[in-house]
């Protein structure tokens, strides 16, 4: 039984710039930035590997206002390489790639089309006895679409297997804005045979008489886009009966790695726990290398010294990560806390301070006033996208005021009581 087999991918964010990943580690971000290209040519390496007929891209190649003509010529590249293997590549535009100057430059090679604006449908020559393929496919004209694009479709091409290309925010997902939305129950009932969709970066696939595929952003950005990712090899039978198959690419894949530093009493303890919390996130890895956020917890008799020496902590976790190999440390975070009844000597008064500073000052309305300026005003510096991740609504502005408080009050808390106890000795 012949199959028509292709490869389905999306959200590549050829060069995406890496403004908070930039902000704390720029060898990170530039390593993280450089994968999308590194990845994008392991998608071109599979198609070639595996002898698909097309590659099929669902939206957002590009990151933006990109001007560099480097990456125009990676991409002509890249598919010429997919045109000399006689491998067919249909793309339509998202969001982003709409702003994209490279977009409207780019001279693409002969097996490229190119959906335009209005929608349309290519349909594929096939040898005698093989059910034919009909690809429809519709691009952003502009970078928004509030509305959904659904209706524009041409309707599916009788006696065909129907592939619909669409970037859609889909049924909705709290990161993302809405783009073209339309629910999954829509496409079921719209007479395709498989959607392969791209906007939202988290996998996902609905299965049945229509298959409705989104296979996320093959190369993860930051830890909210953690894990392995991926691209979809589909394979559609002459009897209608299609086959998915999730295949891993992603050079490096983002991971929250916990360590319990409970009852932790020296400092080569701690940083032998978080040697083997590395380890073991290292080894479960899929991909090439990690990328770890560390959240180092519990209740030790260290909680100050760890606040206080965090510079240190990240020191140790680095060259641990350093050791084991292909592992990158973003950030470390810490929520420590004393043993309770163990507040004696020179700790005593800075536990009386907390409890002054818990009841009767980070819990007064004043205060709280205060703080929600302060959080405001710099809200007001921050592009939209990341005030949007930060506080989505009232509510999430209200338990970030009330994290910050916090943790500034054990930072604080931690240097005078490593103040204290260094005097006392």
């Amino acid at each position: 039984m012949t199959a028509y087999r292709f490869i389905h991918a999306a959200d590549v964010h050829l060069d995406s710039p890496l403004r908070s990943l930039a902000l704390r580690d720029p060898r990170l971000a530039e390593f993280v930035g450089d994968a999308s290209r590194k990845v994008f040519t392991r998608i071109v390496d599979l198609c070639l590997d595996e002898s698909v007929d097309a590659l099929l891209l669902a939206g957002d190649l590009y990151d933006g206002e990109q001007t560099s003509m480097k990456t125009a010529r990676f991409l002509a590249e890249q598919l010429n390489r997919l045109h000399a293997a006689d491998v067919r590549v249909f793309v339509i535009r998202g969001n982003h790639d709409a702003l994209s100057k490279i977009t409207k430059e780019l001279v693409l090679p002969g097996n490229v089309h190119l959906f335009g604006a209005r929608a349309d449908v290519v349909e594929i020559p096939r040898v005698r006895g093989e059910q034919p393929i009909a690809i429809h496919g519709l691009s952003f004209a502009k970078p928004q679409a509030p509305e959904s694009l659904l209706l524009k479709y041409r309707p599916p091409v009788a006696d065909a297997v129907n592939i619909g290309l669409m970037h859609t925010s889909l049924d909705g997902s709290p990161p993302h804005d809405v783009y073209a939305p339309c629910s999954t129950a829509e496409l079921l009932a719209s007479g395709f045979r498989y959607w392969a969709l791209g906007h939202i970066h988290r996998r996902s696939t609905t299965e049945g008489p229509c298959a409705v595929v989104m296979p996320g952003i093959p190369q993860g950005r930051d830890v909210g886009e953690h894990g392995p990712k991926s691209v979809t090899l589909t394979s559609v039978m002459d009897d209608g009966s299609i086959s998915l198959e999730e295949r891993i690419v992603s050079l490096a894949q983002f991971e929250r790695v916990s360590v319990d530093a409970s009852g932790v009493a020296s400092w080569s303890e701690l940083a032998h726990r978080l040697e083997n919390a590395i380890a073991a996130a290292a080894g479960r890895s899929a991909s090439d290398h990690l990328v770890a956020r560390i959240a180092v917890s519990g209740a030790t008799p260290l909680a100050w010294n760890i606040r206080r020496d965090a510079d240190l902590l990240r020191t140790e976790a680095e060259t641990r990560a350093e050791a084991i190999g292909n592992v990158w440390i973003e950030k470390i975070d810490t929520d420590c806390r004393r043993p309770v009844g163990n507040s004696t000597g020179s700790a005593a008064p800075v536990e009386a301070l907390r409890r002054t500073m818990s009841d009767e000052i980070v819990g007064s309305e004043a205060f709280r006033a205060e703080a929600d300026g302060i959080v405001n005003e710099l809200f007001s510096q921050l592009p939209p996208e990341c005030r949007r991740s930060l506080a989505p609504d009232d509510t999430g502005l209200d338990l970030l005021v009330g994290r910050l408080a916090s943790e500034g009050s054990e930072e604080v808390l931690a240097r005078l009581a490593a103040s204290g106890m260094q005097e006392a000795r």
